[in-house]
């Protein structure tokens, strides 16, 4: 499995407002039972060839791994430090399934109908995952088994768990949390929290 170079660079410093805690398990609603006999990525919409592109297991795990340690950022202020986060680079989806050009935004949905939206530019980022695997073990249930999407650079609730889909869109459209008052782009490092805020 290859690793990120920042794996090896010094801690960074925590973003403003965040303090260090465990990693926790929150999520709206109840963890899914899934089954990877029934389980597919799906990478839809505005996409370069009008098609629809389905991922199975077997596809996931015959793409590139790579390993990210990365802290997860909660808005509720609570940050959990250098998680070893393993799976696909979210740039190697995007290059087999790429979106039309003037695709510039995704709704990524998961279990029970969760969405979160994201720009192209912040799936296409160096260090955003499709993670199957967190400290070396496949994720728990309750951490998004069997995928979920990490952005070490936004807030945990812009990377959904038990993604199921990728939607490609030409004009922005918000999430499930945007809906109800969360920031439409998520920067931690910016502390972009709430709609208020843009």
């Amino acid at each position: 499995m290859n690793h990120d170079p920042a794996d090896f660079a010094e801690p960074t410093p925590l973003p403003p407002g965040q303090r260090s805690a465990p990693l926790r398990p929150l999520h709206y609603g109840r963890v899914p039972r899934l089954s990877l006999d029934t389980w597919s990525l799906t990478i839809e919409g505005a996409t370069a060839d009008g098609g629809m592109t389905c991922l199975r297991w077997e596809d996931i795990c015959a793409l590139p791994q790579i390993e990210v340690v990365a802290d997860h950022h909660c808005v509720s202020h609570r940050s959990a430090r250098a998680l070893r986060w393993g799976g696909v680079p979210a740039r190697t989806i995007v290059d087999l399934a790429p979106p039309a050009d003037e695709a510039q935004w995704s709704l990524v949905s998961a279990a029970y109908g969760y969405h979160s939206n994201v720009t192209l530019n912040d799936l296409l980022s160096p260090r955003a995952l499709f993670a199957t695997h967190l400290n070396g073990e496949p994720l728990p249930p309750e951490h998004g088994w069997p995928m979920r999407l990490v952005f070490p650079h936004l807030y945990g609730w812009k990377g959904p768990k038990w993604v199921m889909s990728v939607e490609y869109l030409a004009s922005p459209r918000r999430g499930f949390w945007e809906e109800r008052g969360y920031h439409f782009t998520g920067d931690v490092w910016r502390e972009e929290r709430y709609a208020h805020q843009e």
